[in-house]
Protein backbone atom coordinates (compact mmCIF):
# COMPACT_ATOMS: atom_id res chain seq x y z
CA UNK A 1 0.00 0.00 0.00
CA UNK A 2 1.13 3.15 -0.85
CA UNK A 3 2.52 5.95 2.11
CA UNK A 4 -0.52 8.29 2.22
CA UNK A 5 1.48 11.75 2.19
CA UNK A 6 -0.92 15.48 2.76
CA UNK A 7 -1.59 17.52 -0.07
CA UNK A 8 -3.03 21.06 1.19
CA UNK A 9 -5.36 23.55 -0.47
CA UNK A 10 -3.71 26.81 0.16
CA UNK A 11 -6.15 29.12 1.11
CA UNK A 12 -9.49 27.05 0.94
CA UNK A 13 -10.68 28.46 4.27
CA UNK A 14 -9.35 32.04 3.95
CA UNK A 15 -11.68 34.27 5.69
CA UNK A 16 -13.19 31.58 7.50
CA UNK A 17 -13.55 31.09 11.14
CA UNK A 18 -13.70 27.04 11.94
CA UNK A 19 -14.55 25.56 15.49
CA UNK A 20 -12.77 22.42 15.89
CA UNK A 21 -13.73 19.99 18.94
CA UNK A 22 -10.92 17.63 20.31
CA UNK A 23 -8.30 20.07 18.94
CA UNK A 24 -5.31 18.58 21.10
CA UNK A 25 -4.13 15.40 19.87
CA UNK A 26 -5.74 13.04 17.27
CA UNK A 27 -7.99 13.65 14.40
CA UNK A 28 -8.83 16.83 16.01
CA UNK A 29 -5.60 18.21 16.23
CA UNK A 30 -4.73 16.92 12.33
CA UNK A 31 -8.15 18.70 11.64
CA UNK A 32 -7.50 22.32 13.38
CA UNK A 33 -3.79 22.08 11.44
CA UNK A 34 -5.19 21.25 8.68
CA UNK A 35 -7.99 23.87 8.52
CA UNK A 36 -5.67 26.76 10.03
CA UNK A 37 -2.82 25.79 7.15
CA UNK A 38 -5.23 26.38 4.38
CA UNK A 39 -5.94 30.04 6.02
CA UNK A 40 -8.75 29.39 8.23
CA UNK A 41 -9.62 30.74 11.69
CA UNK A 42 -9.46 27.93 13.92
CA UNK A 43 -10.90 27.87 17.44
CA UNK A 44 -9.49 25.08 19.04
CA UNK A 45 -11.23 23.42 21.95
CA UNK A 46 -10.12 20.80 24.14
CA UNK A 47 -10.50 19.16 27.60
CA UNK A 48 -6.30 19.11 27.76
CA UNK A 49 -5.53 23.05 28.36
CA UNK A 50 -1.85 21.74 28.45
CA UNK A 51 -2.26 20.32 24.76
CA UNK A 52 -4.06 23.26 23.71
CA UNK A 53 -0.74 25.19 24.99
CA UNK A 54 1.63 23.26 23.17
CA UNK A 55 -0.46 23.65 20.11
CA UNK A 56 -0.32 27.13 19.82
CA UNK A 57 3.38 27.42 21.37
CA UNK A 58 4.34 25.04 18.25
CA UNK A 59 1.96 26.37 15.46
CA UNK A 60 1.69 30.16 16.91
CA UNK A 61 2.14 31.67 13.44
CA UNK A 62 -1.13 30.32 12.07
CA UNK A 63 -3.62 32.12 15.00
CA UNK A 64 -5.31 29.38 16.45
CA UNK A 65 -7.81 30.66 19.36
CA UNK A 66 -7.85 28.09 21.92
CA UNK A 67 -10.62 27.87 24.43
CA UNK A 68 -9.93 24.82 27.07
CA UNK A 69 -12.92 22.73 28.86
CA UNK A 70 -14.98 20.24 29.03
CA UNK A 71 -16.91 20.38 25.88
CA UNK A 72 -19.97 18.38 27.18
CA UNK A 73 -20.55 21.23 29.63
CA UNK A 74 -22.81 24.38 28.50
CA UNK A 75 -20.60 27.10 29.80
CA UNK A 76 -17.83 25.84 27.78
CA UNK A 77 -19.67 25.89 24.58
CA UNK A 78 -20.95 29.35 25.28
CA UNK A 79 -17.27 29.99 25.98
CA UNK A 80 -15.99 28.37 22.78
CA UNK A 81 -18.97 30.31 20.78
CA UNK A 82 -18.26 33.45 22.39
CA UNK A 83 -14.39 33.17 21.07
CA UNK A 84 -15.58 32.83 17.51
CA UNK A 85 -16.75 36.55 17.53
CA UNK A 86 -19.99 36.11 15.87
CA UNK A 87 -18.40 34.51 12.78
CA UNK A 88 -18.98 31.47 12.33
CA UNK A 89 -18.29 28.92 8.86
CA UNK A 90 -17.72 25.25 9.86
CA UNK A 91 -17.52 23.38 12.86
CA UNK A 92 -15.72 19.81 13.10
CA UNK A 93 -17.22 18.09 16.15
CA UNK A 94 -14.27 15.78 16.66
CA UNK A 95 -14.05 15.27 20.44
CA UNK A 96 -15.18 11.65 21.82
CA UNK A 97 -14.38 9.38 24.11
CA UNK A 98 -13.89 5.36 24.22
CA UNK A 99 -16.26 3.01 26.54
CA UNK A 100 -14.88 -0.27 27.30
CA UNK A 101 -16.54 -2.86 25.46
CA UNK A 102 -19.20 -3.49 27.51
CA UNK A 103 -22.36 -5.19 26.84
CA UNK A 104 -25.98 -4.07 28.00
CA UNK A 105 -26.11 -6.07 30.77
CA UNK A 106 -22.11 -5.28 32.44
CA UNK A 107 -23.08 -1.26 31.89
CA UNK A 108 -22.55 1.18 34.89
CA UNK A 109 -24.52 4.70 34.51
CA UNK A 110 -21.53 6.38 35.17
CA UNK A 111 -20.03 4.80 31.65
CA UNK A 112 -22.98 4.90 29.59
CA UNK A 113 -23.73 8.84 30.53
CA UNK A 114 -20.06 10.12 30.50
CA UNK A 115 -19.95 8.61 26.74
CA UNK A 116 -23.61 9.85 25.55
CA UNK A 117 -22.31 13.48 27.13
CA UNK A 118 -18.59 13.62 25.39
CA UNK A 119 -19.98 11.76 22.20
CA UNK A 120 -23.03 12.79 21.72
CA UNK A 121 -25.19 15.65 23.64
CA UNK A 122 -21.60 18.18 22.94
CA UNK A 123 -22.10 17.93 19.40
CA UNK A 124 -26.33 18.75 19.95
CA UNK A 125 -25.05 21.37 22.35
CA UNK A 126 -22.40 22.83 19.79
CA UNK A 127 -25.19 22.93 16.69
CA UNK A 128 -27.64 24.16 18.74
CA UNK A 129 -25.29 27.35 19.78
CA UNK A 130 -23.76 27.84 15.67
CA UNK A 131 -26.72 27.60 13.65
CA UNK A 132 -28.14 30.58 14.49
CA UNK A 133 -25.42 32.55 13.40
CA UNK A 134 -24.83 30.17 10.42
CA UNK A 135 -28.93 31.09 9.87
CA UNK A 136 -28.21 34.72 9.96
CA UNK A 137 -25.44 34.57 7.48
CA UNK A 138 -27.03 31.69 5.61
CA UNK A 139 -24.30 29.47 4.99
CA UNK A 140 -22.58 27.19 7.32
CA UNK A 141 -20.79 23.19 7.59
CA UNK A 142 -21.12 20.93 9.77
CA UNK A 143 -18.85 17.62 10.04
CA UNK A 144 -19.96 15.60 13.12
CA UNK A 145 -17.40 12.41 13.57
CA UNK A 146 -19.37 8.94 13.88
CA UNK A 147 -17.46 5.69 14.00
CA UNK A 148 -17.65 2.41 12.34
CA UNK A 149 -19.13 1.58 15.56
CA UNK A 150 -22.11 4.06 14.22
CA UNK A 151 -22.16 1.55 10.72
CA UNK A 152 -22.16 -1.73 12.48
CA UNK A 153 -22.56 -3.57 16.11
CA UNK A 154 -19.53 -5.30 16.12
CA UNK A 155 -16.80 -2.41 17.04
CA UNK A 156 -17.20 -1.93 20.36
CA UNK A 157 -19.40 -1.49 23.36
CA UNK A 158 -23.08 -0.57 23.83
CA UNK A 159 -22.51 2.89 25.43
CA UNK A 160 -20.31 4.06 22.43
CA UNK A 161 -22.00 2.19 19.46
CA UNK A 162 -24.95 3.78 20.86
CA UNK A 163 -23.70 7.10 20.57
CA UNK A 164 -22.07 6.95 17.19
CA UNK A 165 -25.19 5.70 15.98
CA UNK A 166 -27.56 8.54 17.54
CA UNK A 167 -24.65 10.77 15.95
CA UNK A 168 -25.96 9.86 12.10
CA UNK A 169 -29.62 10.46 13.23
CA UNK A 170 -28.80 13.94 14.59
CA UNK A 171 -26.72 14.60 11.27
CA UNK A 172 -29.18 13.19 9.27
CA UNK A 173 -32.36 14.98 10.51
CA UNK A 174 -30.15 18.11 10.56
CA UNK A 175 -29.12 17.56 7.15
CA UNK A 176 -32.58 17.75 6.19
CA UNK A 177 -33.72 20.48 8.65
CA UNK A 178 -31.13 22.94 7.49
CA UNK A 179 -30.14 21.87 3.78
CA UNK A 180 -32.30 24.57 2.06
CA UNK A 181 -30.87 27.75 4.29
CA UNK A 182 -27.22 27.12 3.43
CA UNK A 183 -26.37 24.66 5.88
CA UNK A 184 -24.64 21.29 5.08
CA UNK A 185 -24.29 18.52 7.57
CA UNK A 186 -21.86 15.67 7.30
CA UNK A 187 -20.62 12.75 9.37
CA UNK A 188 -17.48 10.86 9.15
CA UNK A 189 -16.86 7.63 10.18
CA UNK A 190 -13.62 6.48 10.57
CA UNK A 191 -12.56 2.92 11.13
CA UNK A 192 -9.04 2.50 13.00
CA UNK A 193 -7.17 5.49 13.19
CA UNK A 194 -3.85 6.30 14.74
CA UNK A 195 -4.51 8.63 17.93
CA UNK A 196 -4.31 8.72 21.59
CA UNK A 197 -7.52 7.43 22.50
CA UNK A 198 -7.44 4.20 24.32
CA UNK A 199 -9.66 0.81 24.63
CA UNK A 200 -9.54 -1.58 26.93
CA UNK A 201 -11.34 -4.71 26.88
CA UNK A 202 -12.76 -5.19 30.26
CA UNK A 203 -15.92 -7.45 29.33
CA UNK A 204 -14.63 -11.31 29.19
CA UNK A 205 -17.98 -11.77 26.92
CA UNK A 206 -17.00 -9.04 24.75
CA UNK A 207 -12.73 -10.41 24.31
CA UNK A 208 -14.71 -13.49 23.64
CA UNK A 209 -16.90 -12.13 20.90
CA UNK A 210 -15.29 -9.37 19.30
CA UNK A 211 -11.63 -10.12 19.27
CA UNK A 212 -11.73 -12.95 16.58
CA UNK A 213 -13.90 -10.73 14.54
CA UNK A 214 -11.75 -7.83 14.89
CA UNK A 215 -8.34 -9.74 14.46
CA UNK A 216 -9.47 -11.10 10.97
CA UNK A 217 -11.34 -8.15 9.84
CA UNK A 218 -10.29 -4.92 10.72
CA UNK A 219 -8.08 -3.20 8.39
CA UNK A 220 -4.74 -1.44 7.94
CA UNK A 221 -4.91 1.30 10.98
CA UNK A 222 -5.56 4.98 8.91
CA UNK A 223 -3.38 8.33 10.04
CA UNK A 224 -4.98 11.01 12.04
CA UNK A 225 -3.96 12.93 8.68
CA UNK A 226 -6.02 11.03 6.52
CA UNK A 227 -9.07 11.84 8.43
CA UNK A 228 -8.24 15.62 8.35
CA UNK A 229 -8.23 15.24 4.69
CA UNK A 230 -11.87 13.93 4.61
CA UNK A 231 -12.93 16.26 7.44
CA UNK A 232 -11.78 19.51 6.10
CA UNK A 233 -12.62 18.42 2.49
CA UNK A 234 -16.71 18.31 3.88
CA UNK A 235 -16.24 20.89 5.91
CA UNK A 236 -15.03 23.34 2.88
CA UNK A 237 -16.66 24.59 0.14
CA UNK A 238 -15.27 21.47 -2.27
CA UNK A 239 -18.04 19.85 -1.23
CA UNK A 240 -20.75 22.40 -1.34
CA UNK A 241 -23.06 19.68 -3.08
CA UNK A 242 -22.91 17.08 -0.11
CA UNK A 243 -25.44 17.19 2.33
CA UNK A 244 -26.36 14.59 5.07
CA UNK A 245 -23.84 12.27 3.92
CA UNK A 246 -21.99 9.14 6.22
CA UNK A 247 -18.98 9.25 4.40
CA UNK A 248 -16.73 6.02 6.35
CA UNK A 249 -13.09 6.64 6.10
CA UNK A 250 -12.34 3.24 7.26
CA UNK A 251 -9.96 1.12 4.34
CA UNK A 252 -12.93 -0.51 3.37
CA UNK A 253 -14.15 -1.85 6.54
CA UNK A 254 -18.17 -0.63 6.24
CA UNK A 255 -17.57 -2.89 2.90
CA UNK A 256 -16.61 -6.32 4.57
Amino acid sequence: MATWREITTPGRFEGQTVIVTGAASGIGLATALRVATEGGRVIASDLSKEGLEKLVAEHGDLGFVPVAGDISQEDTVQRVVAAAGGQIDALANVAGIMDSFQPVHELDDATWERVLDVNLTSMMRLMRAVVPTMLASGYGSIVNISSEAGLRGSAAGAAYTTSKHAVIGLTRSSAVMYGRRGIRVNAVAPGGTRTNIYAEFKSQLAAEVLGPFMQVNVPPIAEAGELAAAITFLLSRDGSNINGVVLASDNGWNAI
